[in-house]
């Protein structure tokens, strides 16, 4: 079972997420703010990480930067922003994400993405 950790600061949204990926099959934790991805993420050590932007204690891009510093390309990250711009998007690349989707979560098109991370993660 792939293991996914899914880091949002806002209680609702991160809810609901952790139900449909958990009935999607997939073994899911979540994080409430980039501290918290970081420590799990180390410890836990996910197939992948749905990593918000904007988040506080340390935002997903430090989050991410700090999880790649220590773990390297070893776990997949997509993004999770409501910034849609091209701006955006190179900052969370530049970062370390391996993908971007922005919010409110397109739930088919993240599903596609996170097939294609998991693909990339195995070859």
């Amino acid at each position: 079972m792939q293991r996914i950790l899914l880091a949002e600061d806002h209680d609702d949204n991160r809810e609901m997420l952790m139900r449909r990926l958990t009935r999607a099959g997939f073994d899911v934790r979540g994080a409430c703010d980039g501290q918290d991805a970081v420590t799990q993420a180390l410890s836990w050590k996910p197939d992948l990480v749905l990593m918000d932007v904007s988040m506080p204690i340390m935002s997903g891009l430090e989050a991410t930067r700090k999880i790649r510093e220590s773990l390297g390309a070893s776990i997949r990250v997509i993004a999770l922003t409501a910034h849609a711009m091209n701006e955006s998007r190179e900052a969370c690349l530049e970062a370390g994400c391996d993908a971007f989707a922005t919010k409110p979560v397109d739930w088919p098109f993240l599903m596609d993405e996170m097939s294609r991370q998991f693909q990339a993660k195995a070859s």
